[in-house]
């Protein structure tokens, strides 16, 4: 089949998560034999950013992707009718702007060649509802969402008629365990989201690894002066962005992480965690998570990572898996384990392609 996806970016993962899932999950389809096509605007958030940080940021992209391409576009010049021609199934993320969500439904609404998804993977629908609201989805086939609290909002508000779970994953090709020298006890790689979660990193993060005197260490942007005053004062490393396909290096430098939720969606969207959760499991390192409710059963809590309910449970974690190298093991191996046997972008594959069948009465379940 062919498929074609209007995302943020592809080529731009500087505070942008879902280039991970969407490079994972183009890449997993292109090796199955189908034709991906991804379109992303020319003024990209993301993309001006790694521009201006690094100046290279197509070069760094396929330097690790040479089998993926995409196609930048301005929405004034664009010729979408052009663009979808050929699709057998168009994907339109929720990064977008209204206009092209409408015009695409608008083509849908004129055509029944190809299936249209609107892709949510963020916490926009409980935090601003109104803008959600605001896309113009009813002539799309359905949306895909990523945790059944977002799907279940979709179609309780009425803002589309189906709607399907669709959870990101890990890229396994990308993220594995490797063998590297070790730099240190704990690495955090993560965005500071604009105070989303200021006081649980302090609590969660910071606190712990100030009493304990561990050697850490933090990749990510936007951290604003205080921010970084806080990395200093507890004698935290501050290493910028990353690539992130350069991030299993990094967590096989370190002993453990952790996983800090986002306020969101620890509190309103249950069951959802972020694709952090499932790239630091595939990598093997054993992590340790900030409260979240897995409410849907992806993992198993206590086994696959352990959990912290407050910043003294962290702490003791911590201390534990820094002096139990057998403990580090057993949590490493047991979360890598869920990971491959439920969580990568082959699993998201298939369950793509089966829902694609099941609106094509079958054609697609290959």
């Amino acid at each position: 089949m062919r498929f074609v996806m209007f995302y943020h970016s592809l080529i731009s993962d500087w505070n942008h998560g879902n280039a991970h899932f969407l490079r994972g999950i183009a890449t997993e389809l292109l090796f199955r034999g189908h034709d991906v096509v991804v379109y992303e605007p020319e003024d990209s958030w993301s993309y001006a950013n790694l521009t201006a940080v690094c100046g290279q940021a197509s070069c760094i992209f396929e330097s690790k992707y040479p089998w993926l391409k995409s196609r930048r576009y301005r929405l004034e010049q664009i010729d979408l009718e052009a663009a979808v021609s050929e699709a057998d199934v168009v994907i339109v993320h929720e990064w977008n702007d209204h206009e092209l969500v409408r015009r695409l439904g608008d083509m849908r609404a004129r055509s029944s060649s190809f299936s249209l998804f609107f892709h949510d993977t963020h916490h926009r629908s409980v935090t601003e509802p109104e803008g959600m609201a605001a896309y113009d989805l009813f002539n799309y086939d359905g949306v895909l969402a990523f945790g059944d609290v977002v799907r279940d909002l979709y179609l309780r508000r009425g803002w589309a008629e189906r709607a399907w779970t669709w959870h990101e994953a890990a890229d396994l090709r990308t993220f594995r365990p490797l063998e590297a020298e070790k730099k240190g006890d704990l690495v955090w790689v993560g965005n500071w989201g604009d105070g989303e979660r200021a006081a649980e990193l302090s609590e969660f993060l910071l606190e712990p690894v100030k009493s304990l005197g561990l050697k850490a260490r933090i990749h990510g942007v936007r951290y604003p002066e205080e921010a970084l005053a806080s990395l200093e004062d507890a004698g935290v490393e501050y290493a910028g962005w990353t690539p992130n396909f350069d991030v299993p290096e990094i967590f096989a430098s370190f002993n453990f992480t952790v996983h800090v939720p986002r306020r969101p969606y620890a509190e309103s969207l249950p069951g959802i965690p972020t694709i952090r959760i499932f790239e630091a499991l595939a990598c093997g390192i054993p992590l340790v998570s900030a409260p979240w409710d897995d409410s849907e059963g992806l993992f198993t809590p206590g086994k696959d990572f352990l959990v912290a309910k407050n910043g003294v449970m962290m702490e003791r974690h911590l201390k534990d898996l820094a002096n139990d190298k057998a403990m580090r093991w057993e949590i490493s191996r047991n979360g890598l384990a869920t990971v491959r046997a439920k969580h990568s972008c082959s699993h998201r594959a298939d369950e793509l392609l089966a829902i694609c069948g099941e609106l094509k009465g079958g054609m697609a379940a290959i």
